[in-house]
């Protein structure tokens, strides 16, 4: 169980699919219902993540990779 208070725990989504088997990125697109490339971008860093994507992700990955880590503009740090 990932615990959400632990900042040392929050990975960036990169860091997130280094441990996925080959078609996890595909799977997560599929099931967040935006493409492939666009998350390719997001995973890159050349795009932002959008609010409410920033969250989805957030479920998706079961607090691993955090929205404050997608978005600290938006959510800020945790304190």
């Amino acid at each position: 169980m990932i615990d959400l208070n632990n900042r040392e725990q929050n990975m960036t989504l990169q860091e997130f699919f280094d441990t996925k088997p080959r078609g996890s990125k595909l799977a997560m697109a599929m099931k967040l219902e935006i493409s492939k490339t666009w998350l390719s971008l997001v995973i890159s860093g050349r795009q932002l993540p959008s609010p409410e994507l920033s969250v989805a992700i957030e479920r998706y990955t079961r607090g691993a990779v955090r929205r404050t880590t997608l978005r600290p503009d938006i959510f800020g740090e945790i304190k």
